[in-house]
């Protein structure tokens, strides 16, 4: 059987919010606001502070038999729901993991100049700036 590529969708440019917020407005563009109520949150009592669960995922559990359905089942929610999640028991080491958030760090202080280097093109996934993805 041949393999075929299949489009999961595109991506539509627009300037990274950070070079917007340079800029001097009267108020936010519409594509950066969320309303609230779209929101899915917990009240935490104790605080008033509304949080946000991120779903978390264990490599391990997803490995192991006896709790592999469960896992891929909370996977598969994330995926869909969430779009991302986070993941625990990977082995990736924590020294690894923070030389990693210093040079993406290092990275977004670079200049715009610089950075559009790695600009993402219009219809790519891939690159840097700032794209909304079109699900088709």
């Amino acid at each position: 059987m041949e393999a075929k590529a299949v489009s999961v969708g595109s991506s539509l440019l627009v300037p990274p919010v950070k070079e917007v917020a340079k800029e001097s407005m009267n108020s936010i563009p519409s594509r950066y606001v969320r309303p609230f109520e779209d929101e899915e949150c917990l009240l935490v009592s104790d605080t008033n502070m509304l949080v946000h669960e991120v779903p978390v995922i264990d490599m391990h559990s997803l490995l192991c038999t006896k709790s592999m359905d469960s896992e891929l089942a909370k996977l598969h929610f994330a995926c869909k729901e969430w779009g991302f999640f986070q993941l625990v028991n990977h082995g990736v080491s924590s020294q690894l993991v923070e030389r990693i958030k210093m040079e993406i760090q290092e990275f977004f202080n670079l200049p715009i100049e610089e950075k559009k280097k790695f600009w993402q093109y219009q219809g790519e996934v891939e690159g840097f700036g700032q794209a909304f993805v079109v699900s088709i």
